[in-house]
């Protein structure tokens, strides 16, 4: 059984807005730095997984509707929470648990990658989530088709801004380390990087 920290809020408490991820995990890591000391906040990041094809299949997905619940994401984020022993994923685009192990979430959702062709293969940005409120914004703009209409129905609330900064959702997709933000890491050096 899944032993799940008090400062994270359960699933239904969480903002929610189908196709808009990296603005649900914003609002996660917003509300857990509301309930929790910094200490704590410490143990927790934001993870983006994409890659140069912007071609990343995930399996276990809800805005699936073939048999094996995949969706091929240009990119996709979680929420992660990493203590010594533990290390939790909180991802409500899964059907997987609100949270489930980094272990059960790598088995079913990413899977094994030596059965992939190399365009699909994962590579993850895992920024702290105190780095990730104070560095991200997004102006929606990658939402919009050539007509300017939405792909997608934007969240209810304004657009993330940061100091000054209308825009810059497209360095943390951007798998390139010179970016910045946080570190990049392939599937091998992620798992490492959180001890499974």
């Amino acid at each position: 059984m899944v032993t799940v920290p008090d400062v994270i809020p359960q699933a239904d408490m969480c903002t929610y807005t189908a196709c808009y991820c990296e603005e649900n995990v914003w609002k996660l890591c917003e509300m857990v730095k509301e309930r929790c000391t910094e200490c704590e906040l410490m143990k927790c990041f934001c993870v983006f997984i994409s890659n140069s094809a912007k071609k990343v299949p995930l399996w276990h997905q809800k805005a699936s509707r073939n048999p094996e619940r995949l969706v091929v994401w240009d990119y996709h984020v979680i929420f992660m929470y990493y203590d010594t022993d533990t290390s939790l994923v909180y991802d409500l685009d899964t059907e997987l648990g609100f949270p489930c192990t980094l272990k059960e979430y790598v088995s079913a959702c990413i899977g094994d990658e030596r059965t992939l062709k190399k365009q699909f293969w994962r590579m993850f940005r895992v920024i702290p989530a105190l780095e990730y409120l104070s560095t991200f914004a997004s102006d929606r703009s990658h939402m919009l088709n050539d007509e300017k209409e939405w792909l997608a129905t934007p969240p209810k609330y304004p657009p993330i801004k940061c100091l000054g900064v209308d825009n810059n959702i497209s360095e943390f997709i951007s798998m390139d380390q010179s970016t910045n933000h946080g570190d990049v890491f392939n599937l091998q050096q992620f798992l490492s990087r959180f001890q499974l």
